[in-house]
């Protein structure tokens, strides 16, 4: 199993991981759920308008947010092709991210790699809409966050 990521930071000003701290939690986060395929990621760093926009556009909600996820949707025809299959994009404001740390007083690159396990487990189909929903997804996320050493995030708020 590979990950593979792209990654855009279109929000320079405000600090982000780096490609090598990206790539170290979404390999983790595959190998915690024991996806045994190839996959590619984008992630995208945005400022707070880019975020908002996005928020507004695909979830009808008026701010910015921390995270957002975006399957990628293929013919299963086209998958079988592929030597690494797309998953779909990740977008995280690292102004949002930066302003939760320190109100929640978490580490700040704990609190990244929590969102970008977040958004990485909604690529690959989990979600919170319903209470079990949320009680198993946010397991798998302690769960991996533990693998990289990093306290229960749920604990901390």
């Amino acid at each position: 199993m590979t990950a593979t990521i792209e990654l855009n930071d279109a929000c320079p000003s405000h600090w982000a991981p780096d490609f090598d701290f990206c790539l170290r939690v979404l390999t983790t986060a595959c190998q915690a759920v024991g996806l045994n395929r190839d996959v590619t990621v984008s992630l995208r760093f945005v400022d707070a308008e880019e975020s908002l926009a996005l928020n507004s556009t695909w979830r009808e909600k008026n701010a910015s947010t921390n995270v957002l996820s975006f399957r990628a949707e293929w013919p299963e025809e086209l998958k079988d092709n592929l030597t690494s299959e797309p998953l779909g994009d990740i977008v995280i404001c690292p102004i949002v991210v930066e302003a939760e740390a320190r109100e929640q007083l978490k580490n700040l690159e704990d609190h990244w790699a929590h969102m970008l396990v977040h958004g990485f487990y909604h690529l690959i189909g989990y979600n919170h809409v319903t209470e079990s929903e949320s009680a198993t997804m946010e397991a798998l996320e302690t769960e991996c966050l533990k693998k990289l050493g990093i306290s229960n995030p749920y604990l901390l708020v």
